[in-house]
């Protein structure tokens, strides 16, 4: 792997990229390293995701679900340095459609990028229902729709206060990348800060070894495969967290010379995570007053900050969570439009040209803010007397993805496979000798992990009453339909109108995309 200094005009070769494209140079490039670096770890967002699902890693596997950290970040990490080598060669925005598009061929990049468009937008209302995860712990205030004990309270408060986060996100991405940036990175400056004392916080209270990583709690007795199965179910809450580092790539057109820093951006990304995600879950079961009860499995880490650092310290912990999955929502939002802008620009959406518009005065596509903002809402209110909201929707959002980044690392192995894979010269990242095998346990972790996901057990589709077999098989049936549905749409329809659109298309002889034209194939 290898990287060098910064040349002294980086913008003009990263507008050569964009013009291999066929693009011209729209939106506006304010975003710095720290920019870049914050989308990509806000978008994973340690206090988000580890809050989120805590409760359900440890009632499905117990402390043990612990290792399913390292295992899910060796294969993430894998597939964040693919994308690191891609993102050096293509720092675009709507990263994995148009690596998908390049290195694969533009049917194979339109099912990448709207089975990560849809997934994304599921993500949104999945992220924001954290909101109910956090918010009524720190007051009663919050639980608007009854006291909580309610079959259906939970659920439809949840929709609610996510409700009020959404609208948020659209409001600041239809203003502009840069107060999205400002807020995101003073977000991700609190969070990281907030991470850093709660491990220290806990370490101080310390009441067990690290060897509570190898308890079970017998979850194990409920599954044919022992605790094999027990942890495989229980590593989702892990793999629901450790993506989305593609977003400081995504957002290439926007950036100042992404093509060195966005790859060190997903790097920092995925690492830091690991690394403060793994410490705060250990030293979480370790400082905890004691690992009986239900309140770990219901409550999740909530229940262990409020347990270990009284109300007053916790409930301050708590609201440095709220501003965590704030900015995770905020960066989803932000990667959505952006993926959405660039299959608009070549007419690969529906009312392509109104999507594809960029704002003269905010430098930003407006609509799809707004029209993504609208269908995660319209998904929320769906679900809204749902008592399984919360890993449903997380689950169908996740499956989509692990599937579109498959959509870019199964075709990258194919392209070295055969000899036409070229990284990035003049020095920027490349994975040089490593990247074939790199690349093969990316692909292989990508598809182990996706049938992982997918798998109808009832355990993680339809845990609770009531019993269908098509909540079971929810899964299977909606990625079914979105991807067929999806993919026939284009087929029939919309691939005869594929071309990049003028108002977008660089009228120069530089431009060699292979959308530069519209196509009646």
């Amino acid at each position: 792997m290898t990287t060098t200094e910064q040349p002294t005009d980086p913008q003009g070769h990263d507008d050569a990229e964009l013009a291999e494209f066929g693009y011209k140079p729209e939106l506006k490039r304010t975003l710095g390293n720290f920019h870049t670096f914050a989308a990509g770890i806000s978008y994973i967002s340690i206090l988000t995701g580890t809050f989120q699902l805590f409760y359900f890693g440890y009632g499905s596997g117990g402390a043990a679900y612990w290792w399913s950290w390292p295992m899910v970040f060796f294969g993430q990490f894998m597939v964040a340095l693919c994308f690191a080598e891609l993102a050096a060669r293509y720092p675009v925005a709507g990263s994995v459609y148009n690596w998908s598009k390049k290195i694969g061929n533009p049917h194979l990049g339109w099912l990448a990028g709207w089975m990560m468009l849809i997934a994304s937008i599921v993500s949104i209302s999945a992220v924001a229902l954290a909101y109910q995860l956090t918010l009524p712990q720190i007051s009663d205030v919050f639980q608007f729709v009854g006291d909580g004990t309610g079959t259906y309270d939970v659920a439809t408060n949840a929709v609610v206060l996510a409700t009020v986060l959404i609208l948020f996100t659209t409001l600041v991405n239809a203003f502009g990348v840069k107060l999205m940036a400002t807020i995101n990175s003073a977000g991700v400056f609190i969070e990281l800060i907030a991470t850093v004392v709660l491990i220290v916080l806990f370490a101080v209270h310390i009441t067990r070894g690290p060897q509570v990583v190898t308890e079970t709690a017998g979850t194990g007795a409920g599954h044919s495969t022992g605790y094999l199965g027990a942890f495989l179910v229980a590593s989702l809450a892990s793999a629901y967290v450790m993506y989305g580092f593609d977003t400081a790539a995504s957002l290439g057109e926007e950036s100042l010379d992404p093509s060195r820093n966005a790859p060190r951006a997903i790097i920092r990304a995925i690492v830091a995570s690991f690394i403060l995600g793994g410490l705060v879950l250990l030293l979480a079961l370790m400082s905890v007053s004691s690992l009986k009860g239900d309140k770990l499995s219901t409550d999740g880490l909530q229940y262990i900050v409020l347990d270990v650092l009284g109300p007053t310290a916790g409930k301050a912990m708590l609201w440095c969570v709220l501003i965590a999955v704030t900015v995770c929502a905020l960066a989803v939002h932000t990667a959505a439009i952006r993926l959405a802008f660039a299959m608009a620009r070549d007419n690969n959406l529906p009312a392509s040209a109104l999507m594809a518009r960029v704002s003269p005065r905010f430098k930003t596509p407006v609509l799809p803010a707004v029209i993504i903002g609208v269908l995660a809402v319209a998904i929320l209110v769906v679900n809204i007397r749902q008592p399984q909201i919360f890993t449903v929707v997380t689950s169908i959002g996740i499956i989509m993805i692990y599937l579109a980044y498959l959509g870019v690392t199964a075709p990258m192995l194919v392209a070295r496979l055969r000899g036409t894979w070229q990284p990035a010269g003049e020095g920027r990242f490349s994975l040089g000798r490593w990247g074939l095998l790199v690349n093969i346990v990316a692909v292989v972790w990508g598809a182990a992990m996706t049938l992982n996901l997918i798998w109808p057990r009832a355990s993680v589709y339809n845990a609770a009453a009531p019993f269908h077999w098509y909540l079971r098989w929810g899964a299977v049936l909606f990625v079914a339909v979105i991807a067929g549905g999806g993919f026939a749409y284009y087929w029939f329809v919309q691939r005869h109108r594929t071309g990049v659109l003028a108002e977008h298309r660089l009228e120069s002889p530089a431009a060699t995309s292979p959308l530069a034209a519209p196509t009646a194939d």
